[in-house]
């Protein structure tokens, strides 16, 4: 439990929801709005020794801050401090899907309600270039309406991990959940292993029980691999045949999003959800790196774009790297780099068209670049050196390419 109840002098902090090996859940109420909210506290000490732990905090903020849909929990906003890193999300009142399956098998027309709610929002984030890796029901939430909501992104990949043979290679998922081509360690697509684990949770929300289960581990995964599996008599011959078409061990010919839309299993009652225009803002992807930033971007900008700070408790400061808001286009940026580059008989590396690095003469001091666009007139330019040269540094970026820039911006 933090130290007072109050956090920040924003949000007053109430009763323990839930805990894990690196982070405690609390309810808390916005202290300006009344609203409810959940806050996950993470104890940096738990995760600094382990870079793989640090790399799934950044990538869940990362993810859950570009996510704005009915059928999502809501990341609104993150906060840290020298041994803390809070995430404030909305708050979901109902618990986990789990816990109402635990209590036995739900009817075909409520499973059918919250596989569509599910569907609808796994195709959104697939549509964003997100493949979540972990959807289980201990993952979805019910809110108080009675709708489900996607959470725990912290396992989730997004499109730049994608390798060149177009597939991702991480094992990773809940054991029983997993989808057959993780196991062979031969790449996977991420949005067919995730239908594959929503065709393990339609399964379980319709019979309460899983349909690959054994106490040895390799055996599941022998089950898993075979498609082995059986149907309680209970299940309707559309709802077996749809089972079949998510649980097909070859991920070719298993079933896609826009192909269950279709299906008449789940097209019964199906109804899409009404989406704020404001809260939903499509993210476009160029070589790995955001063009486009959503409107929680651009509220959290001091600390939405480089998480280190949140980490190591430091900001970026001039001689090291900074971050600008330019008025002008990327294309802009990049081509007036260009333009003072040559005059400063430097060597420039084009990685993509939003990302150069600038090398000096003896090829150790670099000075990378890289430009995003926040809104329709602003630029986000973000500077990183490297090689220990600040003379390098202070004379190519601070005195030419920055003074340029600011010169030319008119952002506050």
């Amino acid at each position: 439990m933090p130290e007072a109840n109050s956090l920040f002098g924003k949000y007053d902090v109430g009763k323990l929801l839930g805990c894990g090996a690196f982070a405690k859940v609390y309810h808390a109420r916005d202290i300006n709005t009344g609203r409810s909210v959940a806050i996950k506290i993470i104890n940096k000490s738990r995760i600094s020794h382990n870079a793989h732990l640090v790399a799934n905090v950044k990538s869940e903020i990362d993810i859950m801050r570009r996510l704005r849909y009915p059928y999502i929990v809501k990341l609104y906003e993150v906060m840290a401090t020298k041994t803390r890193i809070y995430f404030v999300m909305e708050f979901v009142k109902g618990g986990e899907l789990f816990e109402k399956v635990e209590k036995g098998r739900l009817t075909e027309s409520l499973s059918r309600k919250y596989f569509q709610q599910l569907i609808s929002a796994i195709g959104y984030c697939h549509s964003r270039g997100v493949y979540h890796r972990d959807l289980k029901p201990e993952n979805l939430l019910i809110d108080e309406n009675g709708d489900l909501k996607v959470s725990d992104f912290g396992l989730s990949a997004v499109t730049g991990q994608i390798r060149a043979d177009g597939l991702l290679h991480t094992l990773c998922g809940t054991p029983s959940y997993v989808a057959p081509e993780i196991l062979t360690k031969r790449g996977y697509d991420g949005a067919k292993a995730d239908i594959w684990s929503c065709g393990v949770i339609l399964f379980v929300m319709n019979a309460a029980f899983l349909p690959f289960s054994d106490s040895n581990l390799m055996m599941l995964y022998k089950k898993i691999y075979d498609g082995e599996y059986r149907c309680p008599k209970w299940m309707s011959p559309d709802l077996r045949q749809l089972l079949s078409r998510l649980l097909d061990i070859k991920p070719e010919t298993r079933i896609t999003v826009d192909e269950i839309h279709n299906d008449p299993w789940f097209k019964k009652g199906y109804k899409e959800p009404k989406v704020d225009g404001d809260l939903e803002t499509p993210v476009k992807y160029e070589h790995n790196k955001l063009t486009a930033l959503n409107a929680f971007d651009i509220i959290s900008f001091s600390s939405g774009l480089n998480l280190s700070p949140l980490f190591d408790g430091t900001s970026s400061s001039p001689g090291q790297g900074e971050r600008l808001l330019v008025a002008e286009s990327p294309e802009n940026v990049i081509g007036k780099v260009e333009e003072i580059v040559k005059e400063a008989n430097v060597m420039i590396r084009k990685r993509n068209e939003f990302v150069v690095d600038l090398v000096g003469q003896n090829g150790n001091d670099v000075i990378g670049i890289e430009v995003f666009r926040l809104t329709e007139s602003v630029t986000v330019v973000e500077v990183n050196s490297s090689g220990g040269g600040t003379d390098f540094y202070d004379d190519l970026w601070n005195r030419k390419i920055r003074s340029e820039l600011v010169e030319r911006r008119d952002v506050q």
